[in-house]
Order: C-alpha cells, then sequence, then structure tokens
C-alpha cells in the first residue's frame, strides 16, 4: 500500500518539515511541493493524488477556497498557525488539522488517521472483514468476530469474539459508513453492536453473547423494536 501525497505551503520551512516527518513512514510517497496554491490546483488537476498536505493562510488563494474548488477528493490535512480556522477545515471533512509549529508525534497521529481511511475506503463492495491500523500494524478483522465497537473519543475499540480487542484512530461516525447495513447498528453514541450477537433487550439495556450488557439511547431507541420484529 502507498499513498500519494503533495504538499502546499508558502513557507519553506513549513514544507521541509513535513517532508522530513514524511521519510518515516515508507508507505507516503511524496509527489510534489508547492509554494503557491494556483500552480498546486493545476497540477492537481492534471495528476490526481490520494493526500494533500495544505496550508490555509496562503497569500493568493486561501487553502479552505482551495479545497472547496478541487474537482478530485484527496484526503486533507491542514496545516495553520491560526486556532481560528480550526471549524471551517472540519467542515470540509478534513482527516485532520495540524497546528504549527508541528510536532512528529502530532504529525504521525494526522498521517495514521489519513492510512486507516484509505484502508476503509479500499474495502470491497462485499465485506467480510475490515482492515484497520492498530499498534503501528495492518490488522484484518473478520466481521463475524466484531461483538461490538465501543468510542474512545477520537478512537474506537473492536471488542472480538475469539482475541483481545482491537484499538484504532477513527470515529464510531466513519466506522458505521464502512460497515454492511443490516448487520452493525449503532444504540448509543459510544457503541455500535452487531446484530447477530444481540441475545437480550431489556430495560433499554441490550446483552450481547460476550455477556456485555450495553445501554440504548433515546436517539437510538427504535433498534429495540425492529430487534424485537425480527
Amino acid at each position: 500500500m502507498e499513498i500519494k501525497f503533495i504538499v502546499i505551503d508558502d513557507e519553506p520551512p513549513a514544507l521541509q518539515v513535513i517532508k522530513t516527518y514524511a521519510r518515516e513512514f515508507p508507505w507516503l510517497k511524496l509527489q510534489h511541493t508547492f509554494e503557491d496554491a494556483i500552480s498546486a490546483s493545476e497540477y492537481l488537476r492534471q495528476a490526481p493524488v490520494d493526500l494533500v498536505f495544505l496550508d490555509i493562510h496562503m497569500p493568493d488563494v486561501n487553502g479552505l477556497d482551495l479545497a472547496r474548488g478541487l474537482t478530485t477528493n484527496p484526503m486533507i490535512i491542514f496545516t495553520t498557525a491560526y486556532r481560528q480556522y480550526a471549524y471551517e477545515g472540519f467542515e470540509l471533512e478534513a482527516i485532520d488539522y495540524l497546528l504549527k509549529p508541528i510536532s512528529f508525534q502530532r504529525f504521525e497521529k494526522a498521517v495514521q488517521k489519513a492510512q486507516a481511511y484509505y484502508l476503509q475506503q479500499q474495502q470491497p463492495a462485499v465485506m467480510e472483514s475490515l482492515l484497520v491500523y492498530s499498534s503501528y500494524h495492518t490488522v484484518r478483522i473478520p466481521l463475524h468476530e466484531i461483538v461490538y465497537i465501543e468510542s474512545m473519543e477520537d478512537y474506537i475499540r473492536i471488542h472480538l469474539t475469539q482475541r483481545a480487542p482491537v484499538l484504532t484512530l477513527m470515529t464510531l461516525k466513519k466506522m458505521m459508513e464502512k460497515l454492511p447495513a443490516g448487520r452493525f447498528r449503532r444504540i448509543h453514541r459510544s457503541y455500535i453492536v452487531a446484530v447477530d450477537k444481540v441475545r437480550a433487550v431489556n430495560n433499554r439495556k441490550v446483552k450481547l453473547s460476550s455477556a456485555a450488557e450495553l445501554p440504548v439511547s433515546d436517539s437510538y431507541s427504535d433498534f429495540i423494536r425492529d430487534w424485537k420484529q425480527q
């Protein structure tokens, strides 16, 4: 697996930082760097890439405007010295938002998010397993082993039948978008359950095959009705 990326930043030292950090990840393949948004935009029309590190505050074209005008749909990691752009960055469904000066640890977290998202996008239409990035490895998880998935802020913990839980950098919302419809249901802002692992429902609680009991929130109470009608 390789992820092709470019860097757009009008500050040469910032370009160099990202280039240096990226060398630590062999699957990141640098295609080009740009110090102005216009040249980068023209390049992207001719040579689409998987990932763009994009500075927001540039003199010619604002990075947010560049992202809105892209005809392709690369993953975007915004980089900026200004905190006030964070909300707009996430509104554009950016993978991450890095505040300068960028530490290596923060860079690593961002590219792990990009890798996890990229792997999920490569899943076949008919899924029998998931690929996730966990503890510096790509892990394959058969869907039939999943009991439930738990939110841990920026991470999720995937609880399994045959082995220890797997922790990966992703949100429940993103995971729900990847799972096959009907086999998994959201029951709470913190939980997704495998429908075939539900053994009983009582008093707004779900009992699973693993003996775990999870709450069902008001927002997802239709799960109880649907399960009883199966």
